[in-house]
């Protein structure tokens, strides 16, 4: 239950379609240290670096915490502790070190697949955190580092127009978007589930550093995760039905898209246009009834000549 929590609070926060990317880096390597916690050594996890992290060793027995240290979570600690001072108690010392070892292992293969499956692993991922207000607060000679990182990547994969001279703007613009506008209190106290980072810097360069906005946005645009994906299944597996056709679906994730994107179902503009097509919505479909009854027949007959042309051509061999 406790791992599940842990892993709950972030999932919860990115399954959202607003542009998180900045924040994903520093959310996942602080969720990632705190399994580590549990059963790694607090020497090698301080002053220890996302990466590091990526590619710490879990299994060697160095870096692992006695077994009696094992953090097992409050809730097992106690019916542990209830177990062996019980009457009847049943359980040794050693069946308890067995089952810490157990979930030691469990610890170990959960962060090794998370290792594995890591975006921090990749330094797009981390470089990324220089559009977070709170680093631009606190770090700017950092997130200025990592900034000319993003945009020489970007002009060795040639995803850049303008080139060189193109980049060497953007820097520029960075460096006095940090000099003059990251120093506002508003910076450090940004908290991104309440404000979207887009509004938050359109505000800030889309005037004053064009090029930087520009690129700026383009970099917001990279996904955070298969959120969206995810929860476009869980849509249509409540509005499927038996027999229902692709068309349905497909007009029916739309209905649902445009409803959510609206606010809910009250605040739909009931315009003229959206009140004509459900006044013409049963004539529509009688129409389209008609031209599938049609379609059927044309496809019924082109098979039955087809049958006889293929039975006479049999019959003359």
């Amino acid at each position: 239950m406790a791992l599940s929590r842990t892993f709950t609070t972030f999932l919860t926060t990115y399954q959202t379609d607003e542009p998180v990317m900045p924040f994903i880096s520093k959310d996942l390597a602080v969720l990632m240290k705190s399994l580590l916690k549990r059963f790694i050594k607090a020497e090698i996890l301080k002053n220890i670096t996302a990466l590091q992290m990526v590619k710490l060793d879990t299994t060697a027995k160095e870096a692992r915490t006695h077994l009696k240290d094992v953090d097992i979570g409050l809730g097992a600690e106690v019916v542990l502790k209830e177990l062996q001072s019980s009457p009847n108690n049943s359980i040794g010392e050693l069946s308890v070190l067995a089952f810490r070892k157990d979930c030691m292992d469990c610890l170990t293969n959960i962060v090794k697949k998370m290792q594995d499956k890591s975006p921090l692993k990749y330094t797009i991922v981390r470089q990324m955190a220089c559009l977070d207000p709170t680093n631009l607060f606190s770090d700017p000679d950092l997130c200025y580092e990592r900034m000319k990182g993003v945009v020489q990547r970007f002009l060795h994969d040639h995803q850049l127009p303008g080139g060189v001279s193109a980049g060497d703007v953007i820097v520029q613009q960075f460096g006095n978007f940090l000099s003059l506008e990251a120093i506002d209190e508003s910076f450090s106290s940004f908290r991104p589930m309440r404000t979207r980072l887009d509004i938050f810097l359109h505000g800030l360069l889309h005037q004053s550093y064009p090029e930087l906005w520009a690129f700026c946005r383009n970099l917001l645009l990279l996904s955070h995760g298969q959120a969206t994906v995810e929860r476009g299944f869980s849509v249509n597996k409540e509005i499927v039905a038996d027999n229902m056709k692709e068309n349905t679906v497909v007009a029916q994730r739309m209905i649902c898209d445009y409803v959510s994107v609206c606010g809910g179902v009250l605040k739909v503009p009931l315009t003229k246009k959206l009140l004509a097509a459900a006044a013409s919505a049963r004539s529509q479909y009688r129409l389209l009834l008609d031209q599938e009854k049609r379609k059927h027949a044309s496809n019924a007959q082109r098979e039955k000549w087809q049958k006889t042309t293929l039975s006479s051509s049999k019959r003359r061999s």
